[in-house]
């Protein structure tokens, strides 16, 4: 498990674009047969890719994390963005197809996660924070989400919003998951730009073709850089932060962590056009 450290917005200003990088960028997730994980010291997010072929695979992290299990004391999203697998929580077996979620409790011990084929693996997209309270495992199939559908081809930023992990969809702590797919010929996943310096973010941005580039940018409104993407890269927004994106085609992405100081999700601090530089 690679850990990354808090920065100041301060710190930044002075990064080049290698430093930038290494400091907020996740550039492997996906590896057949492995497990690559980050742990953030912004809210203690740990997010990555678990893709098991032919083996099923699990996550042991109890001595970096000081407990006896992984989920003692953390609650845990996953959402599929390969092909058909499956979650066994306790022994007990979750099917997953391809954009399905679950949010697995607190106190769950044994997590495996396994492909129906391994020469078409799953990958599992997983966030991860610490709760303080046992809420329910519950099961997200795509096709029973009814998405929030915003924007307009006009702006380029017509998109479904799928809410997962999310007070309109399951009781939670404090983490927060949803899948987000523009429309053919939207690029722009929000614009103009805000903040919600109560939470922070993580940004997977996958469904995008070899040649296809994203193009997130981040920073204090009047002080903004920006980060290239290629397919299945992950990129951490911190509070202070701005965070919007566009690309050279239609993609998705999926937005996690939030660990914040409250649940009322759509408290962002908008930043209109003329305060951005």
């Amino acid at each position: 498990m690679e850990v990354r450290y808090a920065n100041h917005p301060e710190e930044i200003k002075r990064y080049n674009t290698d430093e930038l990088r290494e400091k907020f960028l996740v550039e492997k997730l996906f590896e057949a047969g492995k497990v690559h994980l980050t742990y953030t010291h912004v809210d203690r997010m740990i997010f990555g890719g678990v893709t098991p072929s032919s083996e099923e695979l699990t996550i042991k992290l109890d001595k970096q994390l000081g407990v006896s299990y992984f989920l003692e004391r953390r609650e845990l999203g996953i959402i599929n963005i390969g092909n058909d697998g499956y979650v066994l929580l306790d022994g007990e077996r979750y099917e997953m197809k391809r954009h399905d979620g679950l949010y697995v409790s607190r106190g769950t011990k044994e997590v495996w996660f396994g492909s129906n084929d391994p020469a078409a693996p799953a990958k599992f997209y997983i966030n991860s924070a610490p709760a303080h309270h046992t809420y329910p495992t519950v099961k997200i199939d795509i096709k029973d989400i009814k998405p929030l559908e915003l924007g307009e081809p006009g702006t380029l930023n017509e998109r479904k919003i799928h809410q997962y992990i999310h007070p309109n969809v399951c009781e939670s702590c404090q983490l927060q998951m949803g899948l987000t797919m523009l429309m053919p010929g939207s690029v722009w996943n929000t614009m103009p730009a805000h903040t919600h310096d109560r939470r922070s973010e993580v940004y997977l941005y996958f469904d995008m073709e070899e040649n296809t580039r994203a193009f997130h940018f981040m920073g204090e409104p009047e002080e903004t850089r920006h980060l290239v993407l290629k397919n299945e890269q992950a990129v951490i927004s911190p509070s202070w932060s701005i965070h919007c994106g566009t690309a050279t085609s239609n993609y998705t992405f999926i937005w996690g962590g939030m660990c914040g100081e409250n649940i009322t999700y759509d408290d962002m601090d908008h930043i209109s056009m003329d305060q951005l530089r």
